[in-house]
């Protein structure tokens, strides 16, 4: 088991970190910064949670999330990036991907929902996609939540156990325990295509979720001038 935080000192830090977000908010708001935060990782591993607690201190005019279902008919015919386009902020705004563009490279690539063709041209455009939309004024921060498989079994269990969580695992979740090996490997070559110096991935150990959650808040404001 890792090591957990106290709770005390876990509000503690969260206050403060949540008196920096306003402050960060109301300089975006004046300078027009363009932020877009993508939020990938093992299911369960606490993706919501900081998306949370990122929101909680913000006004939604400013800040919004963006958690895109599977995509319909009529999208599946289109660009691949058109649906995700549409939700890119406008000056003053923050946009919060719970999960993003990289579902090709991870879950669809893992339950075979996308074609090979479809996945290598994936890993091919996307790098010039990021870069086209920072050159226009849009910075990209990329966070991967990392959890160890025990930590991941044992948070799935807590949810089939607690009625007001098992609405959160879905047989997609339960069968992605079985393919741990499969998402492993779909992620190192993620990285390996994506993880660009204008374009960096940023792991984040979630296996505690309080420290977790401080360290990616505070990282993401040290991110922003």
């Amino acid at each position: 088991m890792p090591h957990r935080l106290k709770k005390q000192d876990y509000e503690a830090e969260l206050r403060r970190l949540h008196i920096e977000l306003v402050r960060m908010q109301r300089w975006i708001t004046t300078t027009g910064y363009k932020l877009v935060v993508l939020f990938e990782g093992r299911d369960a591993a606490g993706k919501g949670g900081v998306i949370k607690r990122i929101l909680e201190p913000l006004n939604p005019r400013v800040c919004r999330v963006v958690a895109l279902g599977t995509p319909s008919d009529r999208e599946k015919t289109q660009w691949y990036f058109q649906r995700y386009m549409a939700h890119l902020p406008a000056a003053g705004e923050i946009v919060l991907f719970d999960r993003s563009w990289y579902n090709r490279a991870g879950v669809e690539r893992v339950m075979g929902f996308c074609t090979d063709d479809q996945y290598w041209e994936f890993l091919r455009t996307v790098p010039r996609l990021e870069e086209m939309l920072q050159h226009s004024g849009i910075h990209i921060v990329k966070y991967w939540f990392s959890i160890s498989d025990d930590e991941q079994e044992r948070r799935f269990q807590a949810r089939l156990k607690d009625p007001t969580k098992r609405w959160k695992l879905s047989p997609m979740d339960l069968e992605s325990r079985d393919r741990w090996e499969d998402y492993s490997s779909a992620k190192d070559t993620m990285f390996l295509h994506t993880d660009l110096d204008a374009s960096p991935w940023y792991v984040v150990n979630a296996d505690d979720k309080r420290t977790a959650r401080l360290n990616c808040l505070s990282h993401l404001l040290s991110l922003v001038p």
